[in-house]
């Protein structure tokens, strides 16, 4: 910025934290002129029109232009495509500002053409920090309202906040203008007008960005690694921030399956039933089933054999030649199937003892499943290691 070289980019971070007010910071250091579009309310006319002037500028001033664009994300990828050719030729220098992963929402050669620069919630004592100066400030604050702000006010104002200076200013706002001055001719905001100027908490959540998919990730993760506590805490961010009961609980599902697996096959079951229950009543009440299930399939044991498995046997049909189906084992119910000689040989396991019986049901010697050593798979395992031994045995007599 002071060397005066800053090419393309991309702000990235949730609301509150400063992506505008940085944008002027550097348009400000590098004496460029600023000219702001917003991908919520310009159109592509505003945008040939901001790079024209730009152009003029530069060619009869000499003067180089900040092109700044709030909500980048918000314009599909053939008007973002615009600004390709004046970013190139250097007319302009862009800087992008969103709310949303710019790899994901952003065309990838704005992208490969910009330095990205992701920003993080502002810290509590950051946004007390910018409380503190806006009651001092007289000028560009609200200081010509002689404001005492109780400490513990400050204090919940930016934890309610989450993060959000702007969400913190305007509740400090509308404590300052809603609260009458006292014989001392001073405005006392207490704790009590702070509770009442913001009301509720912000969560930073987004339903199709990426707290959306963080969080749910989180919410896995947790609960793969068993640690409950963390996976209650974000089911309840979801909670809260309004998430769909039946995104929470599909996730819930496969969770289920693929980590906890045969090691406590109940896991899959009481997510099954987390998810019709909350089809059925949704929000407030599903959260008292999902929250069994969460709880319950955290604290199983854990093994994702099942999924090994199948990966397994998936892969090897994609990369070897088909096995056919032994005679003995093809449909022998219709007419003429005997004729074929299909099913003949076949022996039925429950005319034998222990409901079992060795034959080829393959006629390849391969292992796809490898049994956990959790829960109730060791018990699988030991039936099952049996079994194999005894087909193995037979194919080798043949």
């Amino acid at each position: 910025m002071e060397s005066d070289r800053i090419q393309s980019v991309i702000l990235y971070g949730p609301p509150g934290v400063g992506k505008t007010t940085l944008a002027h910071i550097i348009a400000s250091t590098t004496s460029s002129r600023f000219v702001k579009l917003s991908g919520v309310e310009s159109n592509v006319a505003e945008m040939r029109q901001a790079l024209s002037d730009a152009i003029h500028h530069l060619r009869h001033q000499g003067k180089q232009t900040i092109l700044f664009i709030d909500e980048i994300h918000r314009f599909n990828k053939s008007q973002q495509d615009v600004l390709l050719p004046d970013i190139e030729a250097g007319h302009i220098r862009f800087i992008g500002a969103t709310t949303h992963n710019p790899f994901f929402f952003v065309n990838a050669p704005l992208v490969s053409r910009s330095q990205i620069f992701e920003l993080f919630p502002l810290s509590q004592e950051s946004i007390v920090q910018i409380l503190n100066r806006a009651v001092a400030d007289r000028v560009n604050g609200l200081g010509y309202l002689k404001i005492n702000i109780h400490a513990d006010a400050l204090d919940h104002l930016a934890q309610t906040s989450d993060g959000d200076a702007r969400r913190a200013m305007n509740a400090l706002e509308i404590a300052a203008l809603s609260t009458l001055p006292g014989p001392d001719g001073f405005r006392h905001i207490s704790l009590q007008v702070a509770e009442e100027s913001i009301q509720k908490k912000a969560i930073v959540y987004d339903a199709d960005g990426d707290n959306h998919y963080d969080t749910i990730s989180a919410y896995i993760k947790s609960m793969r690694g068993g640690d409950v506590d963390a996976a209650l805490y974000w089911l309840a961010k979801m909670i809260v921030a309004g998430e769909d009961p039946r995104f929470i609980t599909r996730r819930m599902l496969i969770c289920a399956a693929e980590d906890v697996g045969l090691a406590d096959p109940m896991a899959l079951v009481l997510a099954q039933a987390a998810h019709h229950t909350a089809e059925i009543i949704g929000w407030p009440e599903a959260r008292i089933p999902i929250a069994e299930a969460t709880i319950y399939i955290t604290a199983a044991p854990k093994s994702n054999s099942a999924m090994v498995a199948i990966d397994e046997a998936i892969h090897h049909v994609r990369h070897n030649a088909s096995q056919p189906v032994p005679t003995h084992l093809k449909d022998g119910h219709y007419k003429g199937a005997t004729q074929l000689g299909h099913g003949a040989g076949y022996l039925y396991p429950h005319n034998y003892p222990n409901h079992f019986v060795p034959q080829d049901y393959l006629g390849l010697n391969i292992q796809f499943y490898k049994p956990g050593s959790e829960g109730k798979e060791p018990k699988h395992a030991e039936r099952l290691n049996a079994w194999r031994q005894q087909i193995i045995s037979l194919r080798a007599k043949k």
